[in-house]
């Protein structure tokens, strides 16, 4: 993925937009921070960007109203056309088709899902599959350049209506469902997944394979053994806080332990 055999991915969390509870009303404001976040990415070295409205709480289930997606068309566009590398989307919670609108719309690379095969609960409630649908509506609106790149068993949602079916079952299905990627997450935000997890899925699937929380320095080399690809974003913020600005030093650390990594492994 995107060069490297494990790539790592910076997620920027975009300051709320209009029709969130937070919005400040500054819209032009929210474009500056976000494209700040996203240059200081890729000053330091990330190989993707991932970008997600993060402030938007309490999310909508399943989709998100017109100003949202308005919103995020904009900062996508100036975010790709500022960067010039691969991008991605996420809108949450679980708005993948308004996700794979914007992606089309502003050239993007993928989309980060949720819900995309069986139904689990998240805090907004309950997420029925979308694959289908949202497979067709890439054939009909014709970006099929744009790549699914699915969570399974996601962080933030309850998967007890699922457990008879492990880690490995849905990664399959989301496989056999046409999905270009799989994501392993933990509980919550910040919470790393085991690696035997990863190992499992990337022993069971012919799909990429992502790491969607809690990667560090500290961990990264272990996750570099089996992932095609980290996603970090609250370790890349001062202090650890999901909710600051993007701290390039932080940026700089887990970019040099992860590609001393791979360089060791390459040896």
């Amino acid at each position: 993925m995107f060069g490297k055999s494990c790539s790592v991915i910076g997620v920027v969390h975009v300051p709320a937009l209009p029709g969130a509870a937070g919005y400040d009303g500054l819209m032009d404001q929210c474009l500056a921070t976000s494209i700040i976040d996203a240059m200081t990415y890729k000053e330091e070295g990330v190989d993707a960007l991932l970008i997600e409205n993060m402030h938007d709480v309490p999310y909508l289930r399943g989709r998100v109203e017109p100003e949202t997606v308005a919103a995020m068309a904009v900062i996508a566009s100036a975010i790709k056309y500022e960067c010039m590398m691969p991008i991605g989307i996420q809108i949450l919670a679980g708005a993948n088709q308004e996700a794979l609108a914007v992606a089309h719309a502003s050239d993007l690379d993928f989309i980060r899902v949720e819900g995309y095969v069986y139904a689990h609960v998240g805090d907004e409630g309950m997420h029925e599959s979308c694959a289908a649908q949202l497979v067709r509506k890439r054939a009909h609106i014709k970006a099929e350049k744009v790549r699914i790149f699915a969570d399974i068993k996601k962080k933030h949602s309850s998967h007890a209506i699922t457990s008879d079916i492990s880690l490995t079952e849905t990664a399959h299905a989301a496989e056999f469902f046409k999905a270009d990627g799989v994501i392993v997450t933990g509980m919550r935000t910040g919470d790393a997944p085991p690696v035997s997890e990863v190992s499992e899925v990337k022993a069971a699937v012919h799909i990429p394979v992502m790491v969607g929380s809690g990667v560090t320095p500290d961990n990264v080399g272990e996750y570099t053994k089996y992932a095609d690809a980290v996603i970090f974003g609250s370790y890349a913020k001062f202090d650890g806080d999901w909710t600051k600005k993007v701290d390039p030093e932080r940026v700089k650390r887990l970019v040099h332990a992860a590609n001393r990594a791979l360089s060791k492994a390459a040896r």
